[in-house]
């Protein structure tokens, strides 16, 4: 990302640029910092997009070597065209012919580092990867992004927040955006402006089930999925959470069992370290030979499901009353 935004502060372009990752929120950014950086705000002659995995190269190739129209650049842009996973050599033999006067950027969201396509941009331009943050990275761009605002958040408030609204910046900014307007005429944002405006994704749901499964809350742990299915979610996918849950606590139980604390698990299983310590004190009500029934148990559930011996939403109802009993 250093040599993108060193082309931004600079204004000199390569030919082409490649965004990936699951980032959504930064490659949208980027695209359009590119796109305003190089063609003037307005102007839509110069301006072409392309999208979806039938692009007809022989086409962007027409319009790469069109000349600008009253301009100095001319932008394509090329979104989840496929080109990254599946070889396309008419793209990749073009890429390095690609004019001065165009500047071609690609986003997609996921790549194979081996194709020739990649190599391409690599040589001929730039390749960004716009992968999730880290916790520290998202913390200071929340925190700047409420000083804008004039707000103020404390630490254990801002844990709560992330909790609640995980990793995607996306999700993250239109969490804000509400915690903002809720909060208008007053500088600090607390607890209970997170709990009463932010909207709990499926998979805190899904933990809170765990908890009151946990804990032998029964009735809890069943409201917790009736909620979840007036709100539409089909059962295999909660069942898919629950698998997840229960898989993602027995790898944390045999990581603590070996030694390690959260701070040295959490990349290990791909968590931010302040979910990863929910997931620990999660981890201590089981047994680790508890956490592998259950996963076991899980994916005969979804296999009785598949083959029709059981209908969805029982087999999920079982698992909850058996592990809560």
């Amino acid at each position: 990302m250093k040599s993108l935004l060193e082309d931004l502060n600079k204004g000199e372009f390569k030919k082409a640029y490649l965004l990936f990752g699951e980032e959504s929120y930064l490659k949208n950014l980027y695209k359009n910092k590119l796109k305003d950086a190089l063609i003037p705000e307005g102007d839509t002659m110069n301006v072409t997009s392309y999208e979806g995995k039938s692009i007809d190269v022989r086409s962007v190739i027409d319009q790469a070597e069109t000349m600008p129209f009253f301009a100095d650049k001319r932008f394509i842009l090329i979104e989840n065209s496929g080109f990254f996973k599946n070889a396309n050599v008419q793209m990749a033999e073009y890429i390095p012919q690609i004019p001065e006067s165009t500047c071609m950027v690609f986003v997609e969201n996921e790549v194979d580092k081996r194709g020739k396509v990649y190599k391409a941009v690599k040589s001929a331009g730039r390749v960004v990867e716009l992968g999730r943050q880290d916790e520290k990275t998202l913390t200071r761009w929340i925190l700047g992004a409420l000083k804008k605002e004039h707000r103020n958040i404390t630490e254990a408030t801002m844990h709560l927040f992330m909790e609640k609204t995980g990793t995607d910046m996306e999700n993250i900014q239109r969490e804000l955006e509400k915690l903002v307007c809720y909060t208008m005429g007053r500088d600090v944002i607390t607890a209970e402006d997170v709990e009463t405006i932010c909207t709990t994704r499926t998979v805190n749901k899904i933990f809170d089930m765990i908890n009151a499964i946990a804990e032998k809350r029964q009735k809890k742990a069943l409201d917790l999925y009736y909620d979840l299915l007036a709100l539409k979610e089909p059962p295999m996918r909660i069942l898919f959470l629950i698998t997840r849950q229960f898989n993602l606590l027995m790898q944390v139980k045999e990581l603590r069992n070996q030694g390690f604390d959260t701070q040295a698990l959490a990349p290990k299983i791909g968590l931010q370290s302040f979910i990863a310590r929910n997931y620990v004190r999660q981890a201590e009500s089981f047994t680790l030979d508890r956490l592998k029934e259950a996963v076991n148990d899980c994916v005969e559930a979804e296999e009785a499901v598949k083959t029709g011996q059981m209908n969805d939403v029982m087999s999920v109802e079982l698992l909850i009353v058996k592990y809560s009993h």
